[in-house]
């Protein structure tokens, strides 16, 4: 389920996942494809996997579609969820008592920082790059897959994400992600 995550969230796009949580994605991709198994039709070891991704991204071009046609606001949907809360707490409790299984502010707060930065680093990368490591990484395709969908020898996509990997470590190492590095920069 963590590659599947992965996926989603290197597919969500900002604006999606301002209103689309992840977790919740997978959750429902892996619902649906639970409950449309029938539908599932094995062809090599790779198949159910493959079909699963390509259920995430149905479900996310969907959720995109749908915020783009409902015009839908932040501030209307922060109202709504608090109405939400407010409805389903349990009379004689205090709400903030049910809220307390929830992160602390700090541990979320530290946490969206984090995959922040991980998202930055990952959209300063190439697009060749990118796109290796979501084949390589996150579908976990072979070499052999890999360079096929590339149009590139094995030996080339081994190189392109062994690179690719190295950027992406020297990115989120970097104190600064928002300023370019020096090695994009023309400066020694």
């Amino acid at each position: 389920m963590t590659g599947l995550r992965a996926f989603v969230r290197l597919r969500l796009g900002r604006q999606l996942r301002g209103r689309e949580s992840s977790l919740d994605l997978v959750q429902s991709v892996c619902r649906e494809a639970l409950e449309g198994l029938d539908r599932f039709e094995y062809r090599g070891p790779d198949s159910f996997r493959n079909w699963l991704l390509r259920q995430a991204e149905n479900k996310i071009r969907d959720r995109g579609r749908y915020w783009n046609r409902a015009r839908r606001s932040h501030e209307k949907e922060a109202g709504a969820v608090t109405s939400l809360l407010a409805q389903e707490h349990q009379p004689g409790e205090p709400l903030s008592n049910q809220l307390r299984s929830f992160a602390t502010p700090s541990r979320h707060a530290v946490a969206r920082e984090d995959l922040t930065r991980a998202e930055a680093a990952f959209a300063r990368l190439a697009p060749d790059a990118r796109r290796v490591i979501v084949l390589a990484r996150v579908q976990g395709l072979s070499h052999r897959q890999v360079a096929q969908i590339m149009g590139r020898s094995e030996a080339a996509s081994r190189t392109l994400l062994s690179r690719a990997l190295a950027r992406l470590a020297n990115l989120l190492e970097d104190k600064h992600p928002d300023q370019p590095s020096q090695e994009n920069s023309g400066n020694p």
